[in-house]
């Protein structure tokens, strides 16, 4: 029996029929909306643990988390149902708390190819399923396109590659935030550089280029030591999380961002409270907490989704891992947001729900989700929720 939670107060705006709000929101020129893409297809079900299925326990005897207890390995308590991975106990769950998270499970595409490349290829050009698909646009850039008819946002990809989701017909900033701002010249390469150009027309420009360089390198190596100063080095990511939310609050032009992090693709060994998915978890959260941490003051603006483009299988495999599945979790944080809750429709874990008898179905269409949260952030019409999502209903939620 399925256990609904179409959240409906709040959604009047999103009621049957043309939604035509040609005003945007007093607060949508502050807004801060993030993309974060998990690649890999991450185990969904040991983030957002279905502690009130026994199914749950009897599909992973190696892998499971706890039910909540005293023990620091078990899960965190969310609801009577659902549980929070441990290793986000000291970063997200405090966010839940303060009702500036959510979780939506039971979510994502409805690609059933469990290929990273294709899936991730259908997430990001947001286009539906079965036809062929258009790589013209991603359904950020989309998104990007639609809102600059107001003069904002701009979009930002901390990236070292420009994304699908964000290729289109508008230009989006592209600022690497894998190590891009070292400087690729060391004093020795860069003399020798300018001793090849000298006596040349071009000694004077390559003299400043290299410069130039030197000094935005400098100045972004001391930026990401600053912003870590009294935070555990939580690595990579947060590093990264920390430096986005530095450039989005300093640049009010920048109001649509996207980051990807890998690693999810655990078939053997994943581990449960501790291992290899735990310690990827304790690095995102420490990251999505640097964020909201950064942000300062501008947090309450901000709106941040996690979505990955797949899930897992729900029994573990032979290696005490999860291989390729289907529904997902997304999370959704900020403090623009009501949250403290796990959000849209649900069902019970157990091996009667599950699709093709291996995975979670999809109930909330990741399209749907994010549908919703464009026309409440910027008070988008069918029309242009349409154009950036063809196909795709908008969901009725109610944690904005």
């Amino acid at each position: 029996m399925k256990r609904r939670h179409l959240l409906q107060a709040g959604a009047a705006a999103l009621a049957s029929g043309p939604l035509r709000l040609w005003a945007l929101p007093p607060a949508a020129a502050k807004t801060k909306l993030v993309l974060v893409l998990l690649r890999g297809g991450y185990d969904a079900a040991n983030l957002l643990v279905p502690c009130g299925s026994s199914f749950y326990y009897e599909a992973r005897p190696n892998i499971a988390i706890a039910r909540p207890s005293s023990d620091p390995d078990s899960a965190a308590q969310l609801d009577g149902y659902w549980g929070l991975h441990p290793a986000l106990a000291s970063t997200v769950l405090p966010i839940y708390r303060a009702r500036q998270a959510l979780f939506i499970p039971y979510a994502g595409s409805q690609d059933q190819s469990r290929s990273h490349f294709h899936a991730q290829d259908v997430l990001e050009l947001g286009q539906g399923y079965g036809a062929r698909l258009d790589y013209g646009s991603g359904f950020l850039n989309r998104a990007v396109e639609t809102l600059a008819r107001d003069g904002r946002p701009l979009g930002v990809s901390f990236t070292d590659h420009l994304p699908l989701v964000l290729k289109g017909k508008v230009a989006v900033a592209n600022l690497g935030a894998k190590g891009g701002e070292k400087n690729p010249f060391n004093p020795r390469q860069a003399a020798l550089l300018e001793q090849m150009y000298q006596g040349t027309d071009l000694a004077q420009d390559v003299h400043k280029g290299l410069e130039s360089r030197r000094q935005v390198s400098d100045e972004l190596q001391q930026e990401m030591i600053d912003s870590a100063r009294g935070a555990i080095n939580a690595g990579r990511f947060e590093q990264q999380a920390r430096r986005m939310a530095q450039l989005m609050r300093d640049n009010p032009a920048y109001g649509v961002g996207f980051v990807d992090v890998g690693g999810w693709d655990t078939h053997v060994h994943q581990g449960g409270a501790r291992g290899a998915l735990s310690e990827r978890l304790r690095g995102l959260g420490e990251g999505l907490a640097g964020f909201a941490q950064e942000m300062g003051p501008d947090w309450r603006d901000c709106v941040v989704v996690v979505v990955s483009e797949f899930g897992r299988t729900f029994r573990e495999n032979g290696d005490k891992g999860t291989d390729h599945g289907h529904g997902t979790v997304m999370w959704v944080l900020g403090g623009r947001i009501a949250g403290g809750s796990v959000a849209g429709e649900q069902t019970d874990a157990s091996r009667y729900s599950l699709f093709q008898n291996r995975d979670y179905p999809v109930l909330n269409e990741y399209r749907s989700v994010l549908g919703f949260i464009f026309a409440r952030l910027y008070g988008l019409g069918t029309d242009d929720l349409g154009y950036i999502f063809p196909g795709a209903t908008t969901g009725r939620y109610a944690f904005l």
